[in-house]
C-alpha cells in the first residue's frame, strides 16, 4: 500500500489530502502537523476552515484511509511520498525583508525529514515557495542523506477558497515538476500516477523543478494583474463618469481577454497574491532585473491605491471627519464563501478609519470576533507563522464592536461599507437599514453588489466603486 504523508494541516495540506483519500482508497493518507489543536479539529465535527464540500470528503474518509495526527515523525518515516505544506511567510527582518519569503519552516521540515528516514523518499513542494527552493532542499536532504535516497518533485496548487474542493475534484490542470534523470522522471510517474486516479492524463503536465515552482508565481501575479488593471480603470471611471461594470462587460466580451477577474473592487486579498508577487520581485532583483520587478511591484501599489482611495472617499464623504462616527463594516472575509481573512482588503479599510478614530461595528457571516480582533491587532505578516507562534491574545481594539447581523451592525450607523460580496448583503432589506440609520445615510459599496438606483430613491448617498458619482460627492476631493 502506497503511504502518503503531508506535513502542515492547512487550508492547502487538508483538503488536497483529504480529495487524495477520497480519490485514492488504495492510498494511506496521513496529514501531520505540530498543532495539537488544529489537528484535533481535523479530528472532530468542527473543522479548522470552512470550505463547501469539505465535511463531506473527510468524513467518508476519516479513520478508513485518512488520518490527521500530531506523531509527524512517525508517519513521516512510514511514508513513500511527502508533500511539505507549510508556512512560507514574508521575511519582517533581515536579507530581503518585506519581500524575500521567509522558509525556516521549510528548512526544518526538511532537515526532520533527513532526520527520520530509513526508507527512499519522493519530498513534494506543496507550499508556494520561490524558484530554487527545491535546490536548497536537494542540498539539505543529500548532505544529511545516510544512504537514503530523495526526489524532489514541484507540485504546486491552484486552489482557490470558496471552490477548492470543485478546484481539486476538476482541476484546470496539475502541474509536477522534477529533475530530467532517470530517478527524477520515476518520481514524476509516481506522483502522476496518484492524480490519474480521477485526473485525465492530458491535464496533468509535467515540466522542470524550475518551470513548475515558477510556474505558480507567474499564475498568481497575472491574476492579480487583472484585478489592479480593472481597479485602475474604476479610479479613471469615476473621474469621467464612466462605469466600470460596463467597460469590464464590453472588454470581457473579447475573446483573447475574456470576462473573469474583471470585477472592480475595494482590492485583492487572499494569502498567496501579494506575497506571491513580493517574492517575484525580490527573485528579479537578485536576478538583476529591475525593470521586471517594478513592473510587478506596480500591480501591488495600484492595490494600496485602491484601499487608501476607498477610505479617503469614505471620509471625505462625510464631512472630512469619522471621529466618533459609528461605521458599520459588512463583511471582512476577503471574499464570499470563505471564512478566511488573510490580507482581506477589510483590515487596510478598518485600520484606515479606525486611524481617524471611527468606531466600527462589524459582521461577517463566517469571520469570529477573536479573529477580527487578532487581524486588527497584528502586525502586517505575522498571520503566516504558524499560529502557537503568532501573538496569544491581541490587545482588543476599543473601537471595533462584532454583530450578529448586518442589520445590528447598521442601527444607529454613519456610513455602511461592504467589503465582501456575500449573497446575503444582496437581499438584505435596505429600507429597514435606511430608517435605521443616521441621516444623511452613506452606503459605500466595495463590491459593486448593491442596486444603486434603488438605495437611492430610498434615500441612500451611495459610492460605488467605478460608477458615475452620486451629485454629493462630486463635490468632495477623491483623495486626500
Amino acid at each position: 500500500m502506497v503511504k502518503i504523508c503531508c506535513i502542515g494541516a492547512g487550508y492547502v495540506g487538508g483538503p488536497t489530502m483529504a480529495v487524495i483519500a477520497l480519490k485514492c482508497p488504495s492510498i494511506e493518507v496521513a496529514v501531520v502537523d505540530i498543532s495539537v489543536s488544529r489537528i484535533n479539529a481535523w479530528n472532530s465535527d468542527e473543522l479548522p476552515i470552512y470550505e463547501p464540500g469539505l465535511d463531506e470528503v473527510v468524513k467518508q474518509c476519516r479513520g478508513k484511509n485518512l488520518f490527521f495526527s500530531t506523531n509527524v515523525e512517525k508517519h513521516v518515516s512510514e511514508a513513500d511520498i511527502i508533500f511539505v505544506s507549510v508556512n512560507t511567510p514574508t521575511k519582517t527582518r533581515g536579507l530581503g525583508a518585506g519581500k524575500a519569503a521567509d522558509l525556516t519552516y521549510w528548512e526544518s521540515a526538511a532537515r526532520m525529514i533527513a532526520d527520520v528516514s530509513k526508507s527512499d523518499k519522493i519530498v513534494v513542494e506543496k507550499s508556494t515557495v520561490p524558484v530554487k527552493t527545491a535546490e536548497a532542499i536537494e542540498k539539505i536532504l543529500s548532505h544529511n542523506s545516510k544512504g537514503i535516497k530523495y526526489q524532489i518533485l514541484s507540485n504546486p496548487e491552484f486552489l482557490a477558497e470558496g471552490t477548492a474542493i470543485e478546484d481539486l475534484f476538476k482541476p484546470d490542470r496539475v502541474l509536477i515538476g522534477g529533475r530530467d534523470t532517470p530517478g527524477g522522471q520515476k518520481a514524476i510517474h509516481a506522483l502522476r500516477d496518484v492524480y490519474a486516479h480521477w485526473v485525465p492524463q492530458d491535464r496533468i503536465i509535467c515540466t522542470n523543478l524550475w518551470s513548475a515552482e515558477l510556474s505558480k508565481l507567474a499564475a498568481n501575479a497575472f491574476l492579480a494583474q487583472r484585478i489592479s488593471s480593472v481597479n485602475a480603470m474604476s479610479a479613471l471611471c469615476e473621474a469621467t463618469g464612466a462605469n466600470v461594470t460596463q467597460v469590464s462587460h464590453a472588454v470581457g466580451r473579447d475573446t483573447r481577454i475574456g470576462p473573469k477577474f474583471l470585477n472592480a473592487s475595494v482590492g485583492f486579498g487572499g494569502s498567496c497574491f501579494q506575497k506571491d508577487i513580493l517574492n517575484l520581485v525580490y527573485i528579479c532583483e537578485c536576478n538583476g532585473l529591475t525593470e521586471v520587478a517594478n513592473y510587478w511591484k506596480q500591480v501591488i501599489k495600484v492595490n494600496d491605491y485602491q484601499k487608501s482611495r476607498f477610505v479617503n472617499r469614505v471620509v471625505s464623504s462625510m464631512f472630512n471627519t469619522v471621529s466618533g462616527k459609528k461605521i458599520a463594516i459588512l463583511g471582512f472575509a476577503f471574499k464570499k464563501d470563505t471564512g478566511d481573512t488573510r490580507e482581506t482588503p477589510a483590515i487596510d479599510v478598518c485600520k484606515g478609519l479606525l486611524g481617524d478614530k471611527a468606531n466600527l461595528s462589524i459582521y461577517d457571516p463566517q469571520v469570529t470576533m477573536d479573529q477580527i480582533q487578532k487581524d486588527l491587532s497584528m502586525n502586517k505578516f505575522d498571520w503566516d507563522h504558524p499560529i502557537h507562534l503568532q501573538p496569544m491574545s491581541p490587545t482588543t481594539v476599543k473601537q471595533v464592536s462584532v454583530a450578529w447581523d448586518a442589520y445590528e451592525a447598521a442601527k444607529d450607523a454613519h456610513g455602511l461599507c461592504i467589503l465582501t460580496e456575500w449573497d446575503e448583503f444582496r437581499t438584505l432589506d435596505y429600507q429597514k437599514i435606511f430608517n435605521s440609520m443616521q441621516k444623511p445615510a452613506f452606503v459605500f459599496d466595495g463590491r459593486n453588489i448593491v442596486d444603486v438606483q434603488k438605495l437611492r430613491e430610498i434615500g441612500f448617498i451611495v459610492y460605488s466603486i467605478g460608477k458615475p458619482l452620486d451629485s454629493w460627492l462630486k463635490d468632495m476631493p477623491a483623495m486626500a
